[in-house]
Order: C-alpha cells, then structure tokens, then sequence
C-alpha cells in the first residue's frame, strides 16, 4: 500500500559514506558522483537511512511526521544501541504486567490514552505501513454501551447454541463451529450475561474505565501481525505508567462475527480489529513472578 511517505536527502550535508545503502533493506538507495540517491518509488521510508546517516543528511517522512508526542514521560535523545538496556530489567517488566480483572473507579486521562497510541506506533509493521488505528472509548459509560451491544450478540450466539439439533445438524454437515461453542463457552457466557443483568457485575471488561481497540487497514501487508506486535507494546507501557490491563478475546470474536459492533465505535469497514484492551488502574497489587511453562524450541544445525 502506499504509506504517503518520502525520503529526501541533504546533497550539501552529504559526505558519500555509503553507510545508508548498507542498510537500506529495499536496496533502493546508491551513491552517484559521491552523494547518495534514492528510487523514492520503491522506498519504504522504513528511516534506516536517516537514523545511520552520521550528518544527519536524510530525511523520511510520513505525510503527518510524529516523533516524541508524548505527555507523560520523556524518551532518550539518542537511540540505544543493543546492549545497553538491561535485560533484566526487561523481563521483569515482562513477568510483572498481569491480566488486570480488577480496576479502580477512576477515569484514565485522555493524555494517557494518546501516549499509548503512540507507543503502539513504535511498534514494527509490515513494509513500514504504519496503517494501524486506535479506537478508544475513553469513558465508563462509553464502555458499558458498547458491552451492551456484545453481550446482545452473545445473548443471540447463545440461543442458538442451545438448540441440540441445529448443533447436530451443523456439524454432521462439516460445520461444527457452532456445536464447539457450546462445550467450550457456551455455560460461561450465560453465567456472565446472567451477572450483568441481575447483579451488574461486568465479565467481559471487568468495569474497565476505558478500553482500546487496535484495529489495522486491510491493506496493510501484514495487519494482524502490525496490530498484535503494537499491542503488546501498549500493554507494557500501560503497566509503567500504573495502568491495569487486559485483552478481550471476546470482543474481537464478536466483531468478527457482527461487524455492526466495529460500526457501532466508529471502526471503518476497510479496517478489522485485531485485538481490545481494558484499561484502567487496578485495584490489586502482586507481590511476586508467576511460574510460565518451560519454552519448547527446536533447534536444527
């Protein structure tokens, strides 16, 4: 797709290192007469060049160029090489940032919400698309509306799901998706929808204060892969900020199914949701690292 943007080089600031044809991944950058060149119609403007070119020479941007936006904290002037981060400093990040079921009655302030949108946008994306969206329902009343429209669409999965013989049916003719959802979900669904409606007590986001939807253009390259990879940044970086968060598989499997959902939050019909997060501040505090399962790897020589 085109991503709108452009690589521009200095001639006078250039000194012909060669260092930007080196890592241009595109190999559309060369040196004429001693100054680099590019075939700006195949360039993905990934800013590899910019970022190596030792006298700041080169210039990709985007059609609204965006660096530093951020509120709430400030981020390095320089770039840090490998190896100078601590990594365990960074797993334990990893291991700290649990699933939060458990929020405070405290709204997530709106500079808050755009940091994290920025964050996600440091994540990588395919061809440098960069075609990702953030929807965020920034108010508790916003999210109880749009859990009452899932929980509609599940109310209905479930009535059909309860029929035994329309389960059978399907899936003697090779469409057991249906009857798969009625092992797996379909007590626990009622069990929530039950809760919601007698007691208020909300299963799907938890009583999130807020809630985040990564959504990506279908043109993209590759929109899922851009869109979980931006999520997870968002997910550690909500954690150093204070936040709770969790991702609700529910919802995007609702959206799947009934795109009036996307429709219902402004989500266009050319891009898809890939994943939602709840956020706000929890309520709980842990005290300690959590066993994971052992890694399985393969290894060929």
């Amino acid at each position: 797709m085109d991503s709108g943007f452009t690589t521009r080089i200095q001639k006078e600031a250039c000194i012909g290192c060669g260092l930007c044809t080196e890592v241009c991944p595109s190999r559309v950058l060369f040196l004429e007469a001693g100054k680099a060149e590019v075939l700006e119609a195949d360039c993905l403007a990934c800013g590899h060049c910019e970022a190596v070119c030792p006298e700041n020479a080169i210039k990709a941007a985007g059609p609204t160029p965006w660096l530093r936006g951020f509120a709430g904290f400030e981020i390095p002037e320089r770039p840090l090489p490998p190896g100078e981060f601590d990594a365990g400093n960074l797993v334990g990040l990893m291991l700290s940032r649990r699933s939060c079921r458990n929020f405070r009655d405290k709204e997530v302030g709106q500079e808050v919400l755009q940091d994290l949108a920025g964050v996600g946008v440091t994540a990588p994306s395919g061809t440098n698309s960069q075609a990702l969206c953030f929807t965020v329902l920034s108010t508790r009343q916003a999210v109880v509306e749009w859990a009452e429209g899932i929980g509609n669409f599940f109310r209905r999965l479930n009535r059909l799901a309860g029929r035994p013989v329309l389960r059978l049916l399907l899936k003697a003719l090779g469409r057991p998706e249906l009857h798969n959802y009625y092992l797996n979900h379909y007590q626990s669904v009622q069990g929530a929808l039950a809760e919601w409606e007698q007691k208020g007590v909300d299963r799907l986001f938890h009583g999130a204060p807020a809630v985040m939807i990564v959504s990506s253009s279908n043109n993209a390259s590759c929109p899922a892969e851009d869109a979980l990879l931006a999520s997870q940044n968002i997910l550690l970086a909500a954690h150093s900020l204070g936040l709770g968060t969790c991702l609700v598989g529910f919802a995007v499997a609702a959206m799947k199914k009934d795109p009036s959902l996307a429709r219902m939050v402004g989500i266009p019909t050319d891009d898809t949701a890939y994943a939602v997060i709840a956020l706000g501040y929890p309520s709980v505090k842990y005290l300690r690292f959590t066993s994971r399962k052992e890694p399985s790897l393969r290894f060929k020589a």
